[in-house]
């Protein structure tokens, strides 16, 4: 976990999905600043009710007192996804299949922007983020994340900065961080099977690897085993 000292007067907003790296980002959080608030954006993709879930459990398995209750904020991408995966569980990107499959046009805008919102109306100043390097989308680049501070800091009337303090580290080193918690209450797949994980989709394949490459034994359960 960082070392650093817990920021003064400052409070965060940390984006969470319930996935390994938004989970240790916000225990690492916890360190950094004076209180701290998940914040959960649904946005009517076809694994939310698993991922709240497991986030939910999580969370109940992490005792700090500066932590604040999940938010759990409201923006339909229904609407404009229709037939896509994320939507209609067809066609879901698999284990051979590549980084770039499994973008979600526009989703970080609009994380940021409620999250914005709700940080402008409670005295937060900071969102962080759990972007991990070699991220290929360019709304999880440095530059996205200073441009939309300043947007968001002028729309709104309010100093916002927008921060990934994850972007040097991969996977692997983040669950090396965060070896010591519930990882095995993090929940990263697209296609789960009631409330596992399914075991063969882009993003549990990605997690298998990442636990085995970080040398940390993975007590997910899993209804597909192997890589």
């Amino acid at each position: 976990m960082s070392k650093d000292k817990p920021a003064q007067k400052e409070d965060a907003c940390v984006l969470v999905s319930g996935g390994v790296e938004s989970m240790v980002l916000l225990s690492d959080a916890l360190g950094r600043y004076e209180h701290v608030t998940p914040f959960y954006v649904r946005n009517h993709l076809r694994w939310e009710e698993t991922e709240l879930f497991w986030l939910k459990g999580f969370l109940r398995n992490l005792k700090q007192p500066n932590l604040r209750p999940l938010k759990v904020a409201e923006l339909t991408l229904r609407d404009l996804y229709e037939n896509h995966w994320s939507i209609t569980g067809i066609k879901i990107p698999g284990v051979h299949s590549s980084n770039e499959s499994v973008y979600l046009p526009g989703r970080n805008l609009i994380f940021l922007s409620k999250a914005a919102c709700f940080c402008s109306m409670n005295g937060i100043t900071a969102i962080e983020i759990g972007v991990l390097k070699g991220n290929p989308f360019s709304d999880s680049t440095s530059r996205f994340f200073r441009k939309m501070s300043d947007v968001l800091s002028l729309g709104l009337n309010s100093e916002i900065s927008v921060r990934a303090p994850f972007q040097k580290f991969k996977k692997e080193d983040v669950i090396v961080m965060g070896r010591k918690l519930m990882l095995e209450m993090t929940f990263s797949c697209i296609n789960p099977k009631g409330y596992e994980h399914c075991g063969e989709c882009n993003k549990c394949t990605e997690r298998k690897k990442a636990f085995f490459g970080a040398g940390v034994f993975d007590k997910t359960k899993y209804k597909k085993s192997g890589i």
